[in-house]
């Protein structure tokens, strides 16, 4: 199936979509405007998941996040952005199971922020929709 072929989307599809990726795009500019300092805060969180308590990999931490961000909020690159993101995203489940952190609430947060990132994409993007083509 071409993009071209891809079945229109509602509008309330469509918002729902917006809605979905404002709400990542908000946290992830959150996450990453707070290492650019960074506040005392980070470093102190980063020693504790087992991080180097170092203001520059902070910082490098969030403009990696924000540039990733960036992309994913432009349509051209939104699926760059996607995939940029999902990576950091690994990145930090895969830091909370080497210290053996809970699960459900802070090892698979990155998946659920995934899962919000994808769907948003999906619902607001004809060319995500073209490469996930899901039955009704």
């Amino acid at each position: 199936m071409s993009i071209s072929e891809t079945a229109p989307v509602s509008n309330g599809a469509l918002w729902t979509g917006r809605a979905l990726s404002a709400i990542v795009i908000l946290f992830m500019i959150f996450d990453g405007v707070i290492k650019l300092p960074p506040l005392q805060i980070v470093p102190e969180t980063m020693a504790q998941l087992g991080w180097p308590e170092d203001p520059n990999t902070a910082r490098l931490l969030g403009i990696v996040g924000l540039i990733s961000t960036v992309l994913y909020a432009l349509p051209r690159t939104s699926v760059l952005g996607a995939i940029l993101l999902t990576a950091y995203m690994g990145g930090a489940i895969s830091t909370h199971v080497r210290i053996g952190n809970p699960l459900l609430s802070h090892t698979l947060f990155g998946v659920y922020l995934a899962v919000v990132l994808w769907g948003g994409l999906y619902l607001r993007d004809p060319r995500v929709r073209a490469l996930i083509p899901f039955s009704r």
